[in-house]
């Protein structure tokens, strides 16, 4: 079988994930931001349980009467028959005006009004400081796990920087797109690095065990056998994975906030597993070598 050259084609990948990540941030900057819901930004969640109507009911008519009181807001399905609008637009007048124009549409019964949430932008902010603690000290628990369980730390170093590239051309995404971020998004970004880290390890492993059976070819060499013999193992694990979070995000809606970055980290954590990890362990390899030879 032929062999596939990854690590030649270095710049081509690296490349790829720079212009990706580059667009997103000239979107965020453009923007002021990404699309913060009101979990970050405050605001009012309501949650409006049409029954029935649920089946006749067409979403651009609702998201039409939503904008007149809360501009720019669409509404997005909890369940079956429920609905949820967020906007930090909203007041108890506005909402209770906005629910009673759907009402009068559809013929919903008084106690249709599940619930009306405000939510203060100071847990928003709390929030935002403790998803960057618990990434922060993610991070190090995996760089010195790896440190220790490969005895090299040029792999925790690659390991690391391909997982701040996955949540990079995550939030690309989000602030390409306009999608909202809310709490289900850290919780996402949190479970995306648990996954893109183990895929790495894999291929990790490989070139570990290549090292020593490989001792005379070169770290380009070692990293594309490895690579080459462990590729089909990762991208089936990954589809198996990604098929069953589509599946999710299709049929419940209620936890698309949560799925659709998972789906993004999936692929972006298989890419950065064969195409960033690897190739930054050789060139950090080689860096190694130079210094050695320099030296001597």
């Amino acid at each position: 079988m032929h062999m596939l050259k990854i690590i030649e084609r270095t710049k081509l990948w690296f490349g790829i994930s720079l212009a990706l990540i580059a667009i997103g941030i000239i979107f965020m900057i453009v923007n002021k931001g990404l699309n913060e819901g009101v979990d970050f930004r405050g605001g009012t969640v309501v949650t409006i349980e049409l029954g029935e109507a649920s089946k006749t009911a067409n979403k651009a008519d609702i998201d039409e009467i939503i904008s007149k009181y809360a501009p720019g807001t669409p509404s997005r399905t909890v369940n079956e028959t429920q609905i949820e609008i967020q906007s930090n637009q909203l007041d108890n007048e506005k909402a209770d005006k906005m629910f009673k124009e759907i009402k009068d549409k559809y013929n919903l019964a008084d106690n249709a009004l599940v619930d009306v949430k405000h939510r203060d932008a100071t847990i928003g902010n709390e929030i935002r400081l403790k998803a960057f603690w618990a990434l922060l000290i993610a991070s190090v628990f995996m760089v010195v796990y790896i440190r220790f369980r490969f005895k090299d730390i040029k792999f925790g170093l690659a390991a690391i920087i391909a997982l701040i590239h996955d949540v990079l051309i995550t939030i690309s995404l989000y602030a390409l797109l306009r999608i909202s971020v809310n709490a289900s998004f850290i919780a996402a970004i949190l479970t995306i690095v648990g996954y893109s880290i183990n895929d790495t390890i894999v291929i990790f492993d490989r070139i570990r065990e290549n090292s020593k059976k490989l001792r005379g070819k070169s770290s380009t060499e070692i990293a594309n056998i490895s690579i080459n013999e462990s590729i089909k193992r990762s991208i089936n694990t990954s589809l198996t994975t990604l098929l069953t979070i589509v599946a999710v995000y299709v049929f419940v809606p209620s936890v698309r906030d949560f799925s659709l970055p998972i789906i993004v980290g999936i692929i972006s954590g298989t890419y950065s597993s064969i195409f960033i990890a690897s190739p930054l362990w050789v060139i950090f390899k080689n860096m190694k070598n130079k210094k050695k030879v320099a030296a001597a």
